[in-house]
Order: C-alpha cells, then sequence, then structure tokens
C-alpha cells in the first residue's frame, strides 16, 4: 500500500506540474485557465493512484482478478468532453481553443504519469508543452505572416449590385481565391471567400470598395 506522504508527493507534483501550463493559457485570457489545469492533473493523478492502490485490499481474493490500468484508461476518452467545451466555432468559419483542448489532454496524461510515480516522464512533458504553447510562438506568427490565409464574408441585401461585388472579388489582381461560396434568400445574399497569400494594402482596397457598394450589409475578415 503506498504511503500518505507519497501520495501527497504526487498530488502536489501534479498540480504543480498543471499549473505550469496552465499560466500559459492564463495569460491569453481563455476560459480553461490556471484552475482548470490544476484540476484537471490533479484529478487524473488521483484517479490513477486509486487505480493502481485503490483495490489493494481485495487483491489475493479467490476468483477476484484486477486490471489496474482500466480506470486510468478512462481518463482518456473522459477528457475530450471537458475538452470539448473549450472548442469555439465562430460564425465565420474559424475554430478557437484546439490548442487549449490539447493542452488539456496532455494534463491530463501528465497526471496519469505523476500519479504513477513517473515523476521525470511527467516532468519532461510538461517543460516540452511550455516549449511548444510559449517558446514556439513567435515561430508560428512567422511562419502564419508567410502564409497569411483570410477568409471574407459579406452579407448584402438582395437588390444590392450582386455583379460588382463578384467583379470586385474575382477580378481584383493579385488575390488567390482557394474557395468561393454564395448562400442567399429573398432578404439577402452571403459571400463566403477563403484568399491565399492575402496582402493587408490589397485587402483595405477590397473593404473600402465594398463599403461603397449600395446594399452591402456586413463584411467581416478572419484568419
Amino acid at each position: 500500500m503506498i504511503e500518505w506522504k507519497e501520495i501527497l508527493i504526487r498530488l502536489s507534483l501534479a498540480a504543480l506540474f498543471g499549473a505550469l501550463i496552465g499560466l500559459e493559457r492564463e495569460r491569453k485570457n481563455w476560459t480553461a485557465g490556471l484552475r482548470t489545469h490544476m484540476m484537471v492533473c490533479v484529478g487524473a493523478c488521483l484517479i490513477m493512484i486509486v487505480s493502481a492502490f485503490g483495490f489493494a485490499d481485495i487483491l489475493g481474493t479467490p476468483n477476484v482478478t484486477l486490471d489496474p490500468s482500466r480506470i486510468a484508461a478512462q481518463v482518456v476518452s473522459g477528457i475530450g468532453f471537458i475538452g470539448a467545451g473549450t472548442i469555439l466555432f465562430s460564425k465565420q468559419g474559424t475554430v478557437h481553443g484546439l490548442t487549449t483542448a490539447a493542452g488539456l489532454w496532455t494534463v491530463a496524461a501528465i497526471g496519469l504519469a505523476t500519479g504513477s510515480g513517473m515523476y521525470f516522464s511527467a516532468g519532461a512533458t510538461t517543460v516540452i508543452a511550455l516549449i511548444i504553447l510559449w517558446a514556439l510562438l513567435p515561430l508560428e506568427h512567422l511562419f502564419s505572416k508567410k502564409y497569411n490565409n483570410r477568409s471574407l464574408k459579406i452579407v448584402t441585401n438582395s437588390n444590392a449590385d450582386q455583379a460588382a461585388i463578384m467583379n470586385l472579388i474575382i477580378l481584383k489582381p493579385g488575390l488567390k481565391i482557394q474557395s468561393f461560396t454564395l448562400d442567399k434568400n429573398e432578404h439577402e445574399h452571403i459571400y463566403q471567400v477563403k484568399l491565399e497569400n492575402s496582402d493587408s494594402s490589397r485587402l483595405d482596397e477590397i473593404t473600402n470598395a465594398l463599403k461603397d457598394i449600395a446594399g452591402v450589409k456586413e463584411i467581416n475578415w478572419a484568419q
């Protein structure tokens, strides 16, 4: 049977590891921040301790066979419910929160490793996760600027000059269109356009030109 001091060490380390990753998410004001990551990591750690040592009193009982990995394995699938709650799908068709959801999944794994006594693995994973979330952020921004894809949403009245809007988007020099969709009803037309490697100056030109077209109700850009 595991001693109470060892239990306290494992739970405390799990809280520390979860807090380190949670602080990185907290500074970006995500819903899943410091406390959420700490709770997930500590909870996963406790589940691992219970899974490994919680049934020691009935081991050796006739006709009783235990698999200590079965309870801990449920964390891997169960954390998906929490992760799904951090993912947001905006009206512009962009998805936010995938990195936070992946972070929660990783924190749960760190908690399981800590609960099983694999301190080095848990600590190393925490350091690697922080490097991915924080240290690689400037590189990600540099890469995204080089491949600056944008999504454009235009909402117009049904009586707007649709031909002018189409010509402005399709015939604009220097624009590479990845996809183009048009949804319409009796009241309005909705354009969804994905552009590849878009220059900011050209995007401003399109926005200003669209504002001059009568009947244009909404113009939204998203990365």
